[in-house]
């Protein structure tokens, strides 16, 4: 891991490859790792920059001007200046899409294509901003992620059988959220209310004109396939794939599918000069 300072925090990333320029957005309450097989494959023919979000992995907090997820794709554009970096696609998952729609709308002459997966970039339905408020709530009150708790929110990243098909999966991220660090607490929580009391990006989705590539896991609970056809109606240059046998977490889940879907995907989008 690298590390860079942004806006007077620490900002830890990866830097892995050759060529043209990946930028890589993984989900809340992850980190850089969930990308790991897709890096492993794409630097054999990209550079793929895996910034690990602020309060996740080894970033430090968000910089006190970072209130939303707009913010974020800032500090995340001023990575991109620091390295010297002019064009790049991004990929992001969860958040990891969210904000990288808002960077793409924020320089559309720099990022030469974007691929959503398993995200949204509507307004977080009123159903779940209440249930996700709520279990944010009590996070901050009990100063982590109670047990119970744990045993909700795991199976919301994953596909019905992952208990049987990869229980390590399962059995790993319960223990990050049961080891979540009190003093991590703050941060996570307020990256939370970010998501999921984002802005409505919707009636902007008409003015990506850029090449998209919408994935969804076809179990993902997290994030409804009908959400991600719910973009893919906006964008008019998207195209849509549903990855089989995967949740929210698909790069884990279903790794093959994803790198042969992304590989596809990015030889066709990406000019190289």
């Amino acid at each position: 891991m690298h590390n860079i300072e942004i806006q007077g925090s620490r900002l830890a990333y990866l830097d892995v490859g050759q060529g043209p320029v990946l930028l890589f957005g993984h989900s809340y309450l992850w980190d850089s790792a969930m990308w790991a097989p897709q890096v492993e494959v794409l630097s054999q023919h990209y550079r793929c920059i895996v910034p690990d979000l602020w309060d996740h992995g080894q970033s430090g907090p968000r910089p006190a001007g970072c209130r939303n997820l707009a913010g974020v794709a800032d500090t995340m554009l001023a990575l991109m200046d620091a390295l010297q970096i002019e064009e790049f696609t991004v990929v992001g998952l969860s958040v990891g899409g969210m904000w990288g729609t808002e960077l793409a709308l924020k320089a559309p002459a720099r990022v030469q294509a974007l691929v959503l997966m398993n995200t949204f970039v509507g307004l977080e339905p009123e159903v779940t901003h209440q249930k996700y408020f709520g279990m944010l709530r009590m996070i901050e009150q009990t100063g982590g992620v109670p047990a119970p708790m744990a045993e909700q929110i795991v199976p919301l990243f994953f596909a019905n059988d992952v208990k049987q098909a990869n229980p390590g999966l399962a059995d790993g991220f319960k223990a990050v959220l049961l080891g979540l660090a009190p003093e991590r607490v703050e941060g996570v929580v307020a990256m939370g209310r970010m998501i999921f009391g984002r802005r409505d990006l919707i009636d902007q989705l008409p003015k990506l004109t850029l090449p998209v590539l919408i994935l969804t896991g076809q179990q993902d609970k997290a994030r409804s396939v009908l959400e991600s056809y719910l973009m893919q109606d906006e964008i008019t240059a998207s195209v849509l794939k549903e990855i089989p046998h995967a949740g929210h977490i698909s790069t884990l889940e279903n790794p093959g599918f994803v790198n042969d879907a992304l590989g596809a995907f990015l030889q066709q989008a990406i000019r190289r000069g």
